[in-house]
């Protein structure tokens, strides 16, 4: 096992814990891309996460315009609609994204932060349904949508 593998088994959250999505971002997402897109924090609630990523240089991907790439907002969104399973079953539980639908409705404007918010509206036994939208200040005007289906890989 790897340096890394170690850390990651230590960090782990015991499966018999209520999932904690601040400690999941600050520990473990950030290692993976979550902490090459600069993954952060902002907020939960019973089934859904908000989560942010800063502007910078490293996610534009128009050098022209300063907009950010679309890659790191679908990362985002995939990251918070997740968490947002986790939370509403309070506990981790491994999934695979099935579909992850995103509309982008406009670019996110240079030298904002992005926030995007997950939202798990139903879980099945085998399948779970998210939805969400980022935006970059303002909730009334987003930059895209999100509709997605995880899979539970842990199913017997």
């Amino acid at each position: 096992m790897n340096a890394g593998a170690r850390r990651l088994k230590r960090d782990a959250m015991p499966l018999d814990t209520v999932f904690d999505p601040e400690r999941f971002v600050s520990t473990l997402a950030s290692r993976a891309h979550g902490g090459l897109i600069g993954l952060r924090y902002v907020d939960h609630g019973a089934d859904w996460a908000e989560l942010a990523i800063d502007y910078r240089a490293e996610l534009i991907g128009d050098e022209a315009a300063g907009v950010l790439a679309s890659g790191p907002i679908l990362a985002l969104m995939d990251m918070a609609t997740s968490i947002a399973i986790w939370i509403r079953q309070q506990r981790f539980r491994a999934q695979a994204t099935l579909d992850l639908r995103i509309d982008y409705l406009r670019p996110a404007t240079p030298g904002r932060a992005v926030i995007g918010r997950g939202e798990c509206y139903r879980v099945t036994r085998s399948v779970a349904f998210v939805r969400g939208q980022a935006h970059d200040g303002d909730p009334d005007d987003p930059i895209a949508h999100v509709a997605g289906t995880y899979m539970f890989t842990d199913l017997p």
